[in-house]
């Protein structure tokens, strides 16, 4: 299939560039399962903007909200690319309204929220469930947008390359091959202007709230294409992860308690009822979600203790069923009513700071390729996420790609000469027994990384993750190259190739910065205040 964009992923940042690019020419977008199973669709909490003076909260301002990012960023945020995205929020908001989004109102006014590092109530959001009613509206503007063909249960193999069809002097994208999930065969989906817009990659690790389609995907096929991938080490484990072990099911095991409800007045208290937090930051509660993290993760350490305690039986009767419905009614369903009893919680994997490294308009080092949303490293985030500028940030870059595209290569057509492509060869079925073989090491992937990567890191706990993953990708490549490909597979060899480029990246920072905390080097060092970039060739 020839198209003139080709869009791998189909969240805020996918959909949003797909409507905008379907004025331009042909638009193909990719969904690795269901098209309500995107990162985007489990989004709670809300996205941050500040909005006209008439509607914003009495005092905010667009410096504040730059101020707040670059505070919690820890010194390696790009101030060029918070401005930029900061201000688009107003066009945001109205972009996600025109295509049928319902924020809560009071009145004629937006609800407000706040949320952690947030120095006033800038979160619009629908109920607590923001992220699945944004999904909702943009899946259903792009189904009856000419222009956009939407394919769901496709899993992207490999991006095609210039290079490797043997040009020497112009490295550029040319499209890729895609593994039909439901049918079993590869696909050649052939474009010169290729968006990835894939997400996390929180799956790589044991515990985390991220769906299970958050493998990494982008990341590594922008890695193995050539494109330079950065800051890798800064990943962001969420506060409040529901902890409930003697359940069953995704659900259950990754359910997150937005940060929104401690912008309500949730409060984190350990066993006996004590606010631990304020010990460490005078924010408590609601300081920014590496120092939250890491405050729990030493309470449960000191303690003993399995788990820390969110508490809201303080608020009135009826307010979190009114506020947070889904939550209220996803924890009754495990047993614990919320407005009655503290919530138990842990951190978990959530969020991915690094990852492609691209300019301010979503390019990466590879022509053709651009990268938005959470699969990119733009600069806006730095060493740590303010909450809630994900959702903002992926709308606004898929403008500035879009724009950054048609300066760059023209209003959209695909190339008239392009190259010949050649089909995918597949490798040999593997028998079933030796599946089992793949189970194992997704397993011991994720529990590695968990062990020794996670919140507080060593030298020495990187060096043994970096050996055994050097030796899991010789396993996973003997794998990949002779059997046929399968899903398993494929983000079997997605989560090594991250995990790899989380680690390599980790060892190569040198003190402790936002998210990277490590015991042997603990304070931030300025000479050091720089980002982490890898390129593989």
């Amino acid at each position: 299939m020839t198209t003139d964009f080709l869009v791998i992923g189909a969240g805020i940042a996918g959909l949003s560039f797909a409507l905008k690019a379907a004025k331009h020419g042909s638009v193909t977008v990719l969904a690795k399962g269901k098209l309500m199973e995107s990162n985007t669709a489990w989004a709670q909490g809300g996205i941050a903007a500040v909005l006209p003076e008439e509607e914003r909260e009495a005092g905010d301002t667009v410096e504040d909200h730059v101020r707040d990012t670059l505070d919690a960023g820890a010194g390696l945020c790009n101030e060029a690319a918070v401005r930029l995205i900061v201000e688009g929020a107003d066009e945001t908001i109205d972009d996600l309204i025109a295509h049928g989004v319902h924020f809560d109102r009071s009145g004629d006014h937006f609800q407000l929220g706040k949320e952690g590092g947030h120095s006033h109530r800038r979160i619009l959001h629908s109920r607590d469930t923001t992220g699945r009613e944004i999904a909702r509206a943009l899946i259903g503007a792009a189904r009856n947008t000419p222009n956009i063909t939407l394919l769901e249960d496709r899993v992207a193999i490999e991006l095609i390359t210039s290079s490797k069809l043997g040009s020497l002097t112009d490295d550029r994208v040319l499209g890729a091959y895609v593994l039909d999930a439901e049918s079993g065969e590869v696909e050649v989906f052939r474009s010169d202007r290729v968006i990835l817009a894939t997400g996390g990659c929180g799956k790589v690790y044991l515990y985390t709230t991220n769906p299970d389609s958050a493998t990494g995907d982008g990341v590594a096929l922008a890695w193995r294409a050539g494109a330079a991938i950065a800051n890798m080490e800064f990943i962001q484990f969420h506060p409040t992860c529901f902890y409930n072990p003697g359940a069953t099911g995704p659900e259950a095991r990754s359910f997150l308690v937005s940060e929104a409800v401690r912008g309500e007045g949730g409060i984190l208290v350990n066993a006996k009822g004590e606010e631990f937090t304020k010990k460490i930051d005078p924010r408590g509660s609601l300081a920014p979600r590496d120092i939250v993290a890491r405050a729990i993760d030493r309470e449960i350490k000191r303690t003993g203790a399995p788990c820390v305690y969110l508490d809201v039986t303080h608020k009135p009767p009826g307010f979190m069923r009114e506020r947070f419905p889904f939550i209220y009614e996803t924890l009754l369903k495990f047993g614990l009513d919320c407005e009655k009893q503290r919530i138990p919680v842990v951190p978990a994997a959530h969020y991915q700071c690094g990852g492609v490294s691209t300019d301010v308009d979503g390019k990466t080092t590879l022509k053709g390729l651009f990268a938005i949303g959470e699969v990119a490293c733009t600069g806006l985030h730095g060493a740590n996420r303010l909450a809630s500028n994900s959702l903002l940030e992926g709308n606004v870059m898929a403008r500035r790609a879009l724009d950054g595209m048609i300066r760059s290569y023209g209003p959209g057509k695909a190339d008239s000469t392009p190259p010949p492509i050649p089909e995918w060869e597949h490798g040999d079925v593997a028998e079933p027994d030796e599946l089992v073989v793949i189970y194992h090491n997704w397993d011991e992937i994720r529990r590695l990384m968990w062990d020794y990567v996670s919140i507080v890191r060593t030298d020495n706990r990187l060096r043994r993750a970096a050996a055994r993953l050097r030796n899991l990708k010789k396993e996973v490549r003997e794998f990949y190259w002779g059997h046929r490909v399968n899903v398993d597979i494929l983000e079997l060899r997605n989560l090594v190739a991250v995990a790899s480029l989380v680690v390599e990246c980790a060892i190569r920072r040198k003190e402790s910065r936002g998210l990277h905390f490590t015991l042997d080097h603990p304070t931030a060092d300025q000479a050091s205040c720089r980002d982490t970039v890898i390129r593989k060739f």
